[in-house]
């Protein structure tokens, strides 16, 4: 469906002439002309732009009072205000009230159509950008108490008000992204727009004209803007670098060196102000040494290196994730909360979690609206798919060939106490001092207890 305008002018004559302009590049459109018949078509479907005169004779509100009213309903919808009677302060207000942008007439057709195309566009990137936001939830802080995720948090403290580079790698689904954002919020950019490339999405013939963007016509038709010109006085986040052609590695050397670049079709340099972070889920020194990566570009990019943990790294904050994402996930589609058992909380430690926190997350919100049984029910681990249910320790799959009752007393006391442990030291990757810490020993005697029952260095470290 295209984009949808709506034109509110009090002269027949302008309406027509806006909706004949509009309607040859394809968008469509509806005419109002006062406030009340603006406000009552604003409500009754949402434009993707409105098109405003300031001064409407005959009508309840002016401009600036419609202005108000839409932008009190739905702030997210740019609004382009024309007048034939405009003045510096007129614009101002406009402008200080919310529009988009300002434009006298009589106007050329071009240049209401260059505003238009530039306001739905940037209307379209916060909308994406909110819908990421709300897709990897908070989107601004990497949760979990665990000293692995605790030193990248430190970290960032210290990295994000330098106004250095930064290349923060990881896996993917470990957090890379929320990273860039936790920089770029603690920075003294935080005002600033924070845009993100995907390399490994784009292709590569595009990437010239999504970093650098194109001149155009000397009236401006044509010109694309860049997400390094876009990115002017905030972050730019270069997603998974690596995938960068090594042709436009070259130019974005020299962008980074000087700050300025060409838009393509150009010959002017553009100067701009941008801090550059880039993610990567590859060892970039070895796509160095494949002539895949350029060295001087690694160099550029890595002032400050930043890891982010694997989650099975830090497995001692899944329980936290987990219910967090549950509670997340039940609030957005208005079902009641579940709770995790302790058995499926180990099983969920135990699992190696190649998709990482995004993984976690996606089962969760899977899990709450797909399992069966009453909602007051908690989830159990053998309620768990079985990719992550063949992980689970021993204990919650206790061997059927052991026949525990024809045992003595102390023999099946011991083997209980062997899968019990083994099973906790799998949960907590094991971590002999966490391990105690969760049964309630002191550490020296689980490892006489570990050495009495013959728990093995190998059992230790399963995890």
């Amino acid at each position: 469906m295209g984009h949808e305008i709506l034109i509110v002018d009090d002269e027949p004559d302008i309406r027509l002439l806006i909706e004949g302009i509009l309607a040859d590049e394809g968008y469509e459109t509806r005419l109002a002309a006062d406030s009340d018949s603006a406000i009552a078509a604003f409500r009754e479907r949402r434009p993707s732009l409105v098109v405003l005169d300031v001064w409407l004779q005959g009508s309840r509100l002016d401009g600036l009072g419609i202005l108000n009213v839409l932008h009190k309903e739905e702030p997210s919808i740019p609004v382009i205000m024309i007048s034939g009677h405009g003045t510096i302060e007129t614009a101002v207000a406009a402008l200080q009230h919310g529009a988009y942008d300002f434009i006298e007439k009589p106007f050329q057709a071009d240049r209401l159509l260059v505003v238009v195309r530039r306001a739905l566009e940037a209307s379209r990137l916060a909308r994406e950008n909110a819908e990421l936001r709300l897709l990897a939830g908070s989107g601004t802080v990497l949760e979990g108490k665990s000293a692995a995720i605790v030193a990248v948090r430190n970290q960032i403290d210290r990295v994000a008000p330098t106004g250095s580079r930064v290349l923060i790698s990881g896996a993917a689904g470990t957090g890379k992204e929320v990273a860039a954002r936790m920089i770029h919020a603690s920075s003294r950019r935080a005002e600033g727009p924070f845009i993100a490339l995907n390399c490994a999405t784009l292709a590569p013939g595009r990437f010239e004209e999504e970093l650098f963007g194109t001149e155009g016509g000397d009236d401006g038709t044509g010109r694309r803007t860049g997400v390094l010109e876009r990115a002017h006085g905030g972050t730019l986040v270069l997603d998974e670098v690596s995938d960068m052609p090594l042709e436009t590695q070259g130019k974005i050397v020299r962008a980074l060196q000087d700050q300025t670049f060409e838009r393509l079709g150009g010959a002017r340099r553009v100067k701009v102000d941008v801090r550059v972070l880039a993610t990567t889920n590859r060892d970039l020194q070895s796509e160095i040494a494949l002539g895949r990566f350029r060295e001087d570009l690694y160099y550029r990019l890595a002032v400050v290196p930043l890891r982010i943990p694997s989650l099975r790294e830090r497995r001692e904050d899944i329980p936290e994730l987990a219910r967090m994402f549950l509670d997340r996930a039940a609030e957005t589609a208005g079902l009641p909360l579940r709770e995790l058992s302790g058995d499926a909380i180990a099983a969920l430690q135990s699992y190696e979690w190649p998709g990482n926190v995004r993984e976690l997350r996606n089962l969760m919100e899977r899990l709450l609206i797909m399992m069966p049984g009453n909602s007051t029910d908690p989830i159990r681990a053998d309620m768990l798919p079985s990719t992550v249910g063949e992980g689970a320790p021993a204990l919650l799959k206790f061997d059927s060939d052991e026949d525990v009752m024809s045992l003595p007393l102390r023999e099946a006391r011991d083997l209980f106490e062997t899968q019990y442990l083994q099973a906790q030291l799998l949960r907590f990757g094991g971590n002999i001092s966490r391990t105690a810490g969760f049964v309630g020993m002191e550490r020296s005697a689980l490892h006489r207890k570990l050495k009495q029952l013959g728990v093995t260095s190998e059992d230790r470290n399963a995890g």
